[in-house]
């Protein structure tokens, strides 16, 4: 069994109507009800955003939020035929890559860490900001800290996953920056397969050749591609592991 990262707690299951205005989705509940639920994907959702389909739902009412449902994953049919939770919220990725290093799922990679910070600052003028900044513990092989640039995905061609599926103006600075950081740091790509049926991980160039063409680059001039694969369930997410880069999208 694949060890356990994050508990989800109890999620509703529904029968997605559709999704609009990017933020909203309309959501039958089994007794027949429907609830306005926020997406919190503004992305297009390529393959998983299929009405009709089942998805589940965290219900957490409460005065400071305007919608009382979020709308957390979505069924589809998976690379072997079987059906497949996908986790479409993309507030989690972060978290789940954070609990995958703390439990050591990435120690072989990474080696041990000692500190973890999030969201700091680096880049041209300090503009922009590290998912995750991490300081090796002390005695590691490589001393040097590790900026580490949490990227999610949901888009699949079989058992390959791909980032990003539409232009990524951002990303591409992303991986510019990364790039610049050595050899004075590590610079990792951590992509976050929110899938269990994937194997493997490569860059959606169909969708933005630009970003294809950094990722190559980045790869050569010594950025880690270390694309992390979570099984989703409706009670929490399990780590996987690490999934294989090919450099480019085949065809």
């Amino acid at each position: 069994m694949a060890p356990l990262i994050l508990e989800l707690g109890p999620l509703v299951e529904g029968v997605l109507l559709k999704r609009y205005k990017r933020f909203l989705a309309d959501v039958q509940l089994q007794d027949g009800s429907v609830v306005t639920a926020h997406c919190p994907n503004t992305g297009p959702m390529t393959g998983v955003l299929q009405p009709g389909g089942r998805v589940l739902l965290r219900h957490a009412p409460s005065p400071s939020r305007k919608l009382a449902w979020t709308w957390e994953q979505a069924e589809v049919e998976g690379a072997d035929g079987q059906p497949v939770w996908v986790g479409i919220n993309t507030a989690l990725p972060n978290r789940l890559v954070r609990a995958a290093i703390e439990a050591g799922c990435l120690e072989p990679q990474l080696g041990p860490i000692g500190a973890i910070r999030a969201e700091v600052p680096y880049g041209q003028n300090r503009r922009s900001r590290i998912d995750l900044l991490l300081t090796p513990a002390a005695g590691a092989a490589d001393p040097r800290p590790i900026y580490v640039e949490v990227k999610n995905t949901t888009w699949t061609q079989g058992r390959l996953a791909l980032f990003p599926d539409t232009v990524t103006e951002r990303g591409q600075k992303h991986l510019v920056e990364l790039a610049a950081l050595l050899p004075g740091a590590r610079a990792v790509l951590l992509p976050c397969l929110s899938r269990g049926d994937v194997e493997r991980f490569a860059p959606g160039d169909s969708a933005d050749p630009r970003y294809g063409e950094l990722f190559r680059a980045a790869l050569a001039a010594g950025v880690e591609v270390l694309p992390c694969v979570f099984r989703f369930t409706a009670s929490g997410v399990h780590w996987q592991g690490v999934a294989q880069v090919e450099p480019r999208q085949p065809g």
